[in-house]
């Protein structure tokens, strides 16, 4: 099993869909990854040589930034809008979606679960 950024990488993948594991790569970048270090795409990880596999890993340590750095990035970023206070920072805060999607009959995956609302009657007619 071939390791990577931390990562554990599926050994009976292909090499371009192995590497959307690793936080922060996603189809297009392990596209490029693949040319830039000279592996066909359609190569499946068990066939790849350690200097292949070197190889990519010094190609992602150098241009990327993933895993715990782009983490770590993405949490500084929205401390920093919740700590601005700013409309994005108190979406965050709140827990709501904040690019003006609708909340009054969506959202459940963003709010969490439904909250029953204490005396509130049902008008029924």
């Amino acid at each position: 099993m071939a390791r990577i950024a931390g990562v554990n990488i599926p050994t009976n993948k292909r090499v371009e869909v192995a590497l959307t594991y690793i936080f922060g790569i996603g189809r297009t970048t392990a596209v490029g990854i693949c040319e830039k270090a000279g592996i066909a795409s359609s190569k499946r990880v068990h066939d790849l040589s350690d200097d292949m596999i070197a190889k990519i890993r010094n190609i992602i340590d150098t241009d990327l930034k993933v895993e715990g750095e782009l983490r770590s990035e993405v949490a500084m970023n929205i401390k920093r809008l919740v700590d601005l206070g700013c409309y994005r920072g108190l979406r965050h805060r709140k827990r709501l979606p904040l690019r003006g999607q609708r909340t009054h009959s969506n959202a459940r995956t963003r709010k969490g679960k439904r909250v029953a609302i204490a005396g509130k009657k049902m008008n029924t007619k």
